[in-house]
């Protein structure tokens, strides 16, 4: 019910408006936002990397209404990629079609993405587009495969494991030799299309992760489940799976323990990192994931507060 709710929430605009001025919901988006500038994402990215850990930078912000704010997506992450290759950072970078005009106008949408795939192909970066709710499955992949022949080393996508139609769109990608990244889902979906039970998204997630491990082109899994982690680490040892041949993905602020462990073993980890102003209804899905992250955040604020005073 809870999780109910707060996906609820975070599809109101009216309470986006309201929090994002209020300054302890600033700060509860802090420890999963890494500030509202592209600099902020870089340098976020940066000490990342002194850890070993590398970084895909999303500009938040989705389901745009006017072609001026696609626009400014667009080269917001023409900006980025620049950046990253200028300040020699690794990271590649991470969107959604809606926020670059989905909703508008497919060829518009199309120009823009095309123009952000160009430059990530001439800086030899990668791409990756997430996946929004289910009423954007079938375009979403429409038109990433309508990119895939020109742009796919430089490009990838997202599948849930909470939909029941992801079997037959991971076969399918694993035919083409796309770049999947795997993660459960953050939207609230009705159960004809979603699995409804946490257990059964699990064991999607478990059998989609192992037919890409098994044959997938270097499958990002983006789990903080440590079960299915061990799980991954387990069948990649049986069956003689390299670890330079995934990466794990986690949330930037999310398991920070258990990305460098991790990385102490040897496995390859990026960290998903958000930054912008539009942050309300990314940190609202996060909750919404593990409800327990209300209390852990209130009680990292309110030890910062009492070691402050």
């Amino acid at each position: 019910m809870l999780r109910t709710g707060l996906l609820w929430l975070s599809e109101r605009p009216a309470m986006s408006r309201l929090l994002r001025r209020n300054g302890l919901a600033r700060r509860f988006a802090a420890r999963f936002v890494a500030g509202d500038t592209v600099e902020s994402a870089v340098e976020a990215a940066r000490q990342l990397n002194r850890t070993g850990i590398t970084a895909t930078l999303d500009f938040l912000g989705e389901s745009i209404a006017r072609e001026p704010e696609a626009v400014q997506a667009r080269e917001t992450y023409l900006q980025l990629l620049d950046r990253i290759a200028r300040e020699g950072v690794q990271a590649n970078v991470s969107l959604k079609l809606t926020q670059l005009g989905f909703d508008l106008a497919a060829d518009f949408c199309v120009a823009n993405m095309t123009a952000i795939l160009d430059r990530a192909k001439a800086l030899e970066n990668f791409v990756r587009i997430d996946m929004e709710s289910s009423a954007y499955t079938q375009r979403t992949l429409d038109l990433f495969l309508s990119l895939f022949d020109r742009y796919g080393r430089h490009c990838g996508v997202v599948i849930q494991s909470c939909l029941r139609r992801s079997e037959a769109d991971v076969e399918r990608l694993i035919a083409l030799g796309a770049r999947v990244r795997l993660c459960k889902g953050a939207y609230l979906e009705p159960p004809e299309i979603a699995f409804p039970a946490k257990s059964d998204v699990d064991r999607n997630y478990v059998r989609l992760m192992e037919r890409l491990l098994a044959r997938g082109n270097y499958p990002a899994l983006a789990t903080h489940d440590v079960a299915i982690i061990e799980r991954a680490k387990r069948f990649a040892a049986e069956q003689g799976i390299a670890p330079s041949r995934f990466e794990f993905q986690m949330l930037y602020g999310v398991r920070r323990d258990l990305q460098a462990a991790l990385r102490r073993q040897g496995y390859n980890v990026r960290v998903y990192v958000p930054f912008g102003t539009q942050w309300y209804p990314y940190l609202m899905r996060r909750l919404a994931e593990r409800p327990a992250n209300i209390a852990f955040i209130l009680g990292n604020l309110l030890r910062e507060a009492a070691h402050r005073s």
